[in-house]
């Protein structure tokens, strides 16, 4: 495999980063994960906006290269890949030792990719069956504290729920955690957004919670209004998801994931689920 590294294919285990980097040490960078659909990279400008946005805000606005893009393909090409996970890093780079970050930027980018099989009608998902998923004691982060709308280096929120879910043999119990939010309502997983059915309305958190806005979560809801398919956003408790007519899961790699059990209760894999999960195929199958 070949990694791009500020700038420069380089070999797997030659991609390196000083230790000394602001993402190392403080989790100081941003990041988007991608997915790559026959040779093509899906909702590349919403990703890229996502990762301005989220570069501004932790102040280095101008540290987005012009050919960003073109790394990423170089990169997917140099690994021979048009069905693949794209991962694209950008920290504040190397500064001295205090917490306070220095005005002047010297950036490190790195670009990772891994094939994944085949999306699309006639592909294969990413999943082996239905979710299973279990409430965690962790909460997801305050917005006042950390604005749920940054993707950065810094996943301990995530990294904590995910450590609920391990056994003492270190199996895993449940492939997600659900997070509450500070004030007990439900908000998403650790690396998902969430989406239930109830009484032929489409349910799902509201971006004024603390959550991401998944850029798949947003692809499903275009689904859905192409569909007529009723959607609601809110502040829901963990009961309506219990009581609930279907469940699943968005995000970028798993792209629509059914739940097939959450804290032990079983879902069923309904047909709003499969509709939205065929409607995104068939908008995936344009890219082959």
């Amino acid at each position: 495999m070949q990694y791009h590294v500020n700038g420069e294919l380089v070999p797997a285990e030659a991609a390196t980063v000083n230790v000394a980097d602001r993402g190392f040490q403080y989790g100081d960078a941003a990041f988007e994960t991608l997915r790559a659909y026959g040779g093509t990279l899906f909702k590349w400008n919403a990703h890229l906006e996502r990762l301005q946005t989220t570069c501004e805000k932790l102040g280095m606005p101008a540290v987005i290269p012009d050919d960003l893009h073109e790394r990423v393909e170089e990169t997917l090409d140099a690994n021979d890949l048009e069905d693949g996970y794209v991962r694209v890093s950008i920290t504040r780079g190397i500064q001295p030792g205090a917490l306070t970050p220095k005005p002047d930027i010297d950036p490190t980018i790195v670009v990772i990719v891994k094939e994944l099989p085949r999306a699309g009608v006639e592909g294969e998902p990413r999943w082996d069956g239905p979710a299973v998923v279990e409430t965690v004691e962790t909460r997801r982060n305050h917005p006042d504290a950390i604005p749920p709308g940054l993707k950065t280096h810094n996943y301990l929120n995530g990294v904590l729920a995910r450590l609920e879910l391990r056994n003492e043999d270190g199996t895993v119990a449940a492939d997600d955690a659900l997070l509450l939010d500070t004030a007990g309502y439900v908000a998403e997983g650790t690396t998902a957004n969430v989406f239930f059915m109830e009484n032929g309305v489409l349910h799902t958190p509201s971006l004024e919670g603390a959550i991401l806005a998944g850029v798949t979560r947003g692809v499903v809801l275009d689904l859905a209004a192409d569909l007529d398919i009723p959607v609601e956003t809110g502040r829901y408790r963990p009961e309506r998801l219990a009581e609930a007519d279907e469940l699943f899961l968005t995000n970028t790699t798993g792209e629509v994931w059914p739940v097939g059990e959450l804290d032990g209760e079983q879902f069923a894999v309904g047909p709003v689920t499969e509709q939205l999960a065929k409607a995104y195929d068939e908008l995936i199958e344009d890219f082959y």
